[in-house]
This record gives C-alpha cells, sequence and structure tokens, in this order.
C-alpha cells in the first residue's frame, strides 16, 4: 500500500468515494463541504485527479445503470442535478424533489433513454409524479404519467412497474403500473385495510408485496401478484418487521441464492417467532427440521410442532461481516446462518447451523456465533470468530461445513472489526483487518489460501446432486440437478465449473399453483379489459401459477387458464374521482377528473360525464381521457358529479358530491354587548366574502372545553350568571379556519338608549372592526362626561353589511361624516345637552 495524498492535495479533506459502476477505471472524490466544496474526478483509475468546484452540497449520488458518464445529484436543499460528462458539468433538473424518490429510465420501457422519474413535492402532505428530459425539464416537456396528486414518498419505480399512492378521503389506494401504462387501483383480498405497504421484490415478472393491515403494529403479511401487478393473493401471514437503521422497514424474509423459489421467513404464531421454509415460492410453508445431534454428537430431542430450528434472517449492510445468514450462487443447496433449537426464535444461547441440500437437513457446526465467509466460488468455507476479544485463529472446511482445521493468522492476537474477500468469493486470498489494542492503528492481514489447494477441479472431482423438498423432486415444475464438489476435493474451482444440468420439466399438479380453491378476484364471466371481441384470451380459472414454474400441463388442466373467445362485454367498476383524492374543489380554478373502468372493452366503451352545473361532455372511448377531464365552475356549492359508462351491452355509473369553495378570509361575531340574565341572546356571524360554500361553526363560550358545532352561522343562547362573558366563535372551511371574539355584559336589568347615526355612516371607513371599537369608544367616553350620573354605557356600532343584510344597502358618498348623539338625563329635570362628535 501507499499513499495518495499527494495526487488530491495533501491538505484535502474527503467524505465520500465512488467508483462508476460501469466502469472501474472512472474514480470520483468528494471533498469535505465544511472546508472546501468540490469533485476530485480520475479517469485512470486513480492514477491522477482532476479538481472541479461544486456550487451545491451533494447528499447522494445516483449513476445511470449503462451510460457510465451520466449521473444524478441531490443537494441537501431537495434540487436534483444532471452531469452527462461524469461530474465535470452540472445542471438543474428540478427543485423541491423528494428525497430518495428520483429514478432513470429504462431503455424499452420508457419512451426515452436520457429521462427521468420525479416525484415532486407540490404543498404539505401533496406530491405528484412527473417525467422528464434530461436537460430540458421545463414545464411544457414536463409528463404527468398520472395526472392527480399523490401521497409523499409513495412513488416506487422498479423494472416493468410503477407504484404509487393516491389520497381518498381518509383513506388511500395503492396503484400501479405496468410497463408504463395506464394507472389501475392493486386488488388485495377482501378487507385487507393496508396501512403500509413495502414492495420487497419485482422479480420474474412478478410483485412481492409486504402490507401492514390496521390492526398489525410488528408484523406484515406478504403478497404476491401476476405478471401486471394488479390482483394479489395472500403469501404469508403476520412477519416479523423491524426498523432499519435508516428507518427503513426490514421484513424477515430471506431468499435463498441459487435456486429459484425457495424462501425463509420468520412468522409470529400465538406470539412465538418460527421459522419456516417454503419450495415453491410461497404455496406452501412448513417449520425447519432441527439437527439429529449437537455439536458433540449427542442426540436432540425436538419435535414438530413444538420444537424447530428457527433462524435469525437480517442480511449484513456491511461489506466486511457476513450478517445472520448468507448463501451464494455459485453454492447452491448451502445456507449458512445462526439460529437456535426450541419452540420460538431468541437472542441467546445462539449457534451456527449450516444445510448442504437447500434446508431439508441442518447440522450445528459452531455453538458461538461464528462470521462465515464463501472462498473458491463455495468450494470452501472460512469462518472466524464473531467476539469482542482478540482472536489469532480461522477455521478453513472442504466439506460444506462437516470438519473444519484450525489455521493462525496472525502471531499477535487481534481485535478483528472485518474480512474481505478480494475481489469475491471467486478468489483464494482474503484481507482481515482489526487493531492489536483500542489504540493502534489498523492493522492488515494478507491470507493467501493457495498452498492449501492442490489443482485445478476436473470432473472426476464433482458429484451431482439434485433439489428436493423433503423427497419430492419436482421443484418449481422442474428437476434440477446441480454440480457440486465431492467431499474434502482440495481444488481449485474455476467460473465455468457450476452449472446446473436442468431436467425436463414435470407434469403440472395441485401443488404448483398457488392455492388450493378459487382467488377472491375469480369471476368466471370476467374477461380482460383490451379483449376485443372476436379475439381470443386466457381465461383464468381462478387458480394461478407461479410466474416462475416450469411444469407442463399433465394431470392438472382443470387448474390452467382456458383459451376462450373475447366476449362482448358490458362495463362494470366504474370509478369517478378528483385528481387530489378529496371531493373539495376551488372557485373559479380547474378541477380534473379521473375516471377507472375495471371491466369492459375500453375502446368501445363510450363516457359521459355531467358536471351537476348543467354541462356535460362525452368520449366515444374511455382510452382518450386516461389524462383526466378538466373542468372550471363559477360558483359555490356542491355539485353532483356523474359518470356513465356504457355499450351496446349495457352502461355503469358512478357519482361524485363535489363541493366548490372559495378562501374564506374573515368571520366576525356580532351580538349585543349587554344582555339580561336567563334571557336569550342571538348571535350571527357575517362571513367575508359572504358566498364560500359549507362552512362549520365552532363556538365557544367561556372557558368550555368543548365547543358547540354548527353548520349555521347564527345561534341563540343564554347566561345565567351575572358578569362577563366571553364568546368565541370559529369558521372552519377546508384547510383555513378564522375566529373573532367578543365580550357581552349580562345583568339582571338594564335599560337602553337607542342613539341615531346617519344613514351613511360607514362609506368612507376603513372597514375594519377596531375602527367601529374606536368610534364606540369615543361616543361612550362623551357620553359619561354629559351625564352626572354616570353608570356603566356600552356603545355598540353596527356596519352597514350587518344592519343591511337583508336590505338595499344606501349607496351616499360624502367628504365628511357627522354624528349627532342626542342624550337626555333620565334624573335630572335640567336642559338636556346636545354632544357632536366629529
Amino acid at each position: 500500500f501507499s499513499k495518495l495524498n499527494e495526487r488530491v492535495g495533501l491538505k484535502t479533506v474527503l467524505s465520500y468515494l465512488y467508483v462508476s459502476p460501469n466502469n472501474k477505471r472512472k474514480i470520483m472524490l468528494l471533498t469535505d463541504p465544511e472546508v472546501e466544496n468540490s469533485l476530485l474526478i480520475s479517469l485512470d483509475e486513480g492514477a491522477s485527479y482532476q479538481k472541479h468546484s461544486l456550487a451545491f452540497d451533494i447528499l447522494s449520488l445516483l449513476f445511470h445503470p449503462e451510460q457510465e458518464d451520466w449521473i444524478l445529484a441531490y443537494s441537501h436543499d431537495q434540487k436534483l442535478y444532471v452531469s452527462l460528462e461524469f461530474g465535470r458539468r452540472w445542471q438543474l433538473v428540478h427543485d423541491n424533489v423528494v428525497p430518495n424518490r428520483f429514478y432513470w429510465s429504462k431503455l424499452g420501457l420508457d419512451k426515452e433513454q436520457g429521462m427521468i422519474h420525479l416525484e415532486i413535492s407540490v404543498s404539505e402532505g401533496r406530491s405528484q409524479y412527473i417525467t422528464c428530459k434530461l436537460q430540458n425539464c421545463t414545464d411544457g416537456n414536463k409528463g404527468k404519467p398520472f395526472p392527480g396528486f399523490i401521497i409523499p414518498n409513495s412513488l416506487v419505480v422498479q423494472d416493468e412497474y410503477v407504484f404509487i399512492q393516491v389520497p381518498m378521503g381518509i383513506q388511500s389506494v395503492h396503484y400501479v403500473s405496468y410497463k408504463r401504462n395506464a394507472f389501475y387501483p392493486m386488488k388485495l383480498p377482501k378487507y385487507t385495510q393496508p396501512k403500509d405497504l413495502q414492495i420487497i421484490s419485482t422479480d420474474d415478472n412478478q410483485v412481492v408485496a409486504a402490507i401492514q393491515d390496521w390492526q398489525q403494529n410488528d408484523s406484515y403479511h406478504l403478497y404476491m401478484s401476476e405478471s401486471r401487478g394488479l390482483f394479489f393473493t395472500l403469501m404469508l401471514e403476520n412477519v416479523v418487521s423491524s426498523g432499519g437503521p435508516e428507518g427503513n422497514i426490514m421484513i424477515d424474509l430471506y431468499e435463498v441464492a441459487g435456486i429459484k423459489g425457495v424462501f425463509l421467513s420468520n412468522k409470529i404464531v400465538e406470539n412465538q417467532v418460527k421459522t419456516y421454509i417454503t419450495y415453491n415460492k410461497g404455496r406452501d410453508w412448513r417449520l425447519l427440521q432441527a439437527p439429529t445431534t449437537d455439536l458433540q454428537g449427542n442426540k436432540v430431542y425436538c419435535e414438530q410442532p413444538y420444537c424447530s430450528l428457527h433462524l435469525h434472517l437480517h442480511v449484513s449492510e456491511n461489506p466486511y461481516t457476513s450478517g445472520n445468514i448468507v448463501s451464494k450462487d455459485s453454492a447452491p443447496g448451502i445456507i449458512i446462518a445462526s439460529g437456535v433449537i426450541g419452540p420460538e426464535l431468541t437472542s441467546t444461547n445462539v449457534s451456527i447451523f449450516i444445510t448442504s441440500d437447500a434446508g431439508n437437513t441442518w447440522r450445528e457446526v459452531f455453538q458461538e456465533e461464528y462470521s462465515v465467509f464463501f472462498l473458491n466460488q463455495g468450494g470452501s468455507l472460512v469462518a472466524i470468530r464473531h467476539t469482542p476479544l482478540p482472536i489469532r485463529h480461522i477455521w478453513l472446511s472442504f466439506d460444506e461445513g462437516r470438519n473444519w482445521d484450525k489455521y493462525s493468522f496472525t502471531s499477535s492476537l487481534l481485535y478483528v472489526d472485518g474480512v474481505l474477500g478480494e475481489p469475491g468469493e471467486d478468489t483464494l486470498i482474503m484481507t482481515i483487518f482489526g487493531h492489536f489494542s483500542h489504540r493502534s492503528e489498523w492493522q492488515l492481514v494478507k491470507v493467501d489460501f493457495r498452498s492449501i489447494f492442490q489443482h485445478r477441479c476436473t470432473l472426476d472431482d464433482y458429484t451431482m446432486w439434485q433439489v428436493h423438498d423433503q423427497g419430492e423432486a419436482c421443484i418449481m415444475g422442474m428437476k434440477r440437478v446441480f454440480q457440486k464438489l465431492s467431499a474434502n476435493a482440495r481444488c481449485v474451482k474455476t467460473r465455468d465449473q457450476y452449472v446446473p444440468q436442468k431436467s425436463d420439466s414435470c407434469p403440472c399438479t395441485e401443488a404448483d399453483f398457488e392455492c388450493c380453491t378459487p382467488s377472491f378476484w375469480f369471476i368466471p364471466s370476467a374477461t380482460s379489459r383490451d379483449c376485443i371481441t372476436g379475439d381470443t384470451f386466457l381465461n383464468t380459472t381462478g387458480y394461478r401459477k407461479a410466474m416462475s414454474n416450469n411444469c407442463t400441463e399433465g394431470s392438472a388442466l382443470k387448474y390452467s387458464p382456458r383459451r376462450q373467445r373475447c366476449p362482448s362485454q358490458s362495463p362494470r367498476g366504474l370509478q369517478l374521482f378528483t385528481s387530489e383524492g378529496t371531493p373539495v374543489a376551488a372557485l373559479d380554478k380547474n378541477v380534473t377528473f379521473l375516471v377507472f373502468l375495471e371491466e369492459g372493452l375500453g375502446s368501445t366503451t363510450s363516457i359521459t360525464v355531467d358536471f351537476g352545473d348543467g354541462t356535460a361532455i362525452s368520449y366515444v372511448n374511455i382510452s382518450s381521457i386516461e389524462d383526466g377531464i378538466k373542468h372550471v365552475y363559477g360558483k359555490v356549492g356542491i355539485y353532483q358529479v356523474s359518470a356513465t359508462a356504457s355499450n351496446s351491452l349495457g352502461s355503469d355509473k358512478a357519482t361524485l358530491y363535489l363541493h366548490v369553495t372559495c378562501q374564506l378570509e374573515q368571520v366576525q361575531l356580532s351580538a349585543p354587548s349587554v344582555a339580561v340574565k336567563n334571557k336569550a341572546v342571538n348571535l350571527t356571524t357575517a362571513l367575508r366574502p359572504s358566498q364560500v360554500g359549507t362552512v362549520t361553526y365552532y363556538w365557544w363560550f367561556d372557558n368550555k372545553t368543548e365547543p358547540l358545532v354548527t353548520l349555521n352561522g347564527a345561534m341563540t343562547c343564554t347566561f345565567s350568571k351575572v358578569g362577563s362573558h366571553t364568546v368565541t366563535v370559529q369558521a372552519s372551511l377546508g384547510s383555513t379556519l378564522h375566529q373573532d371574539q367578543m365580550a357581552i355584559g349580562v345583568y339582571d336589568y338594564f335599560r337602553s338608549h337607542v342613539l341615531a347615526f346617519s344613514s351613511n355612516l360607514d362609506e368612507l371607513n376603513p372597514g375594519v372592526s377596531e375602527w367601529r371599537e374606536d368610534i364606540g369608544r369615543v361616543v361612550k367616553n362623551s357620553i359619561v362626561q354629559v351625564n352626572s350620573a354616570a353608570r356603566e354605557y356600552y356603545i355598540k356600532t353596527y356596519s352597514d353589511e350587518q344592519l343591511c343584510s337583508q336590505a338595499q344597502k344606501p349607496s351616499f358618498k360624502l367628504v365628511e361624516v357627522w354624528l349627532s348623539v342626542r342624550f337626555r338625563h333620565s334624573e335630572s329635570t335640567g336642559t338636556p345637552k346636545t354632544l357632536w362628535l366629529m
């Protein structure tokens, strides 16, 4: 090893190192932005670097899967940049991009290679899914594959599928697009109410999803779909879940490498965690058979279902440790995992177990926790003790863990921090790194195993091994045979010496289909939405074969799809909702209606949408409105919007009650300033603007903790105690809420004097409540001054809107307004006094 500091600058502080996944000669180094914000780029595998300044802070990078110079960079201020020159120049693509919700287009699925999928944050609780070109992401060039708003952090673009979550009132609906076609709601079994959905896999042209139902907290149900990702059937219930290191959800499901269809999963059964295995991609699950003997050769008494083998299934995210479980494509049938024997999975008394036959039988190989690594493409195994104490030995096995040889890799005890095979399991050199003491620097120990192996492997060093499930040789419709090294064959494998030999397909049986009764979505008369009259289609029988199952027809013909002619079909399953997912629209603004039809040929089914305001629009076929239907309402109100799909065989109708509102700006409370105890008091409100739609009013009296709720802006109340009482009203419309408050003096008795004001008093006033209150205060103080027997006076002034709400408003124009207030003392016999206020 040699230091490379002088190539990047002796004082340069580095934060990250990236290697191009398409060209290992291209390396990118990020400097620490607190010291210097720049990139160091090497095109010759680190022999030289060029420094380029950055105008933004990089939070993460996403390399293009094929174009080695194309990179997306996400900044701390939620902006996305693109470089087509491996970081030498950058261009802003879009701002307000949701973290980790940007994806490269895929050739063959998307229209263009230079396109990206983005989730854009629009407002609190709302996002939008857009696509745009790399160097021209303007409004005119943006695509909107789904025209409505989506729930934040719900966009997932994976292989042929695009997943989104759409708000529908208080609930949400998960949608999927297959091969970039139109979005459709994902169909889950009846009564499923998901509060969270995680996409586990889209391999083999099939979706595996983990769904947390409304009553679940620490577990998920597993579901799998057909090729379009639309119809899901239950795969396994109550699978253990946990939180990942970065806030992600970890599902206890492990796919065994090298053999299709084999999975391990931890399931909660009566508050106990148990490990199950499937050989047909979730169709059937069973408990793991415990070893017959322990490490010392003593017989193990373990009877199912009360006792079995349970494994920890967490895969290591650290490349220098092996994790709880490991398997390799190059070593089919071998699985190494930590676990326990007993009624349930625990974290105490953990041992290491290994299977050579894909989980049928297991052996205990260590009674402490060890990290086990594949060597020689799985032909050998290396184990190193997982302990905080210093060690000096490693263990090596040539017979799939049945026997282990002990080797010393250092003369001094070493605290081991990690192990690295270079560049993978097909090497015979491993690096062990650690430190001699907690104060010492790291030490690297290279272990070269080449001298232990005697020759290159030949055909004589191999045996044939057939995959089976407790003796059943047909797995996923195939009999599969693999080449495996014979026990104690100390030879070096080459890359092309582990090719599996497949036999002919097996005849289909009931076990090759997902369920033993027709699925919930099975409707015998149903047909494909795109089925054209006169053509033929494969009509399902309600049974579904696993996507990667290769069985032939055999005797299970009754389970297989049957080819039928496309019948003419009336439309069914019509859905109507707004793009925002809520039945609320703004006055004088575009509202987009989305229409979906589950059954019925789209090309021959016409659609008529009645907007409820006297206008309607018709379309020849539903395919022409996949981007939504836009409409503008000119009046506030509640409208009954309906969509009707019809063809020669029938029709279907969907209805939506749409609330059209405008922004509420103010609410003003009106009430008498004084009232008599136990007598009714009328409370009224005035809104600005006066017509805004359906408003909810919350009335609060004094210090009560619960309001009275009404849909009317007026109410009557009484006060049973003398004194000052506070009344507060809140007017709520959508996400807007305004309030007003006033105090009412309550007395056993009072007498009122009516003051006359000129009718055009409000013509030139500022139009704010404070002005009226100030006028009232001036009048009151003046009256008190001229009244020698001063008592409490309340001056209440009313606006013309309040007094004339039901009548024609006066239309006078005066430059000056005079108030004439005449007050006569009831107790005085003197001359009446007149007060003039200007």
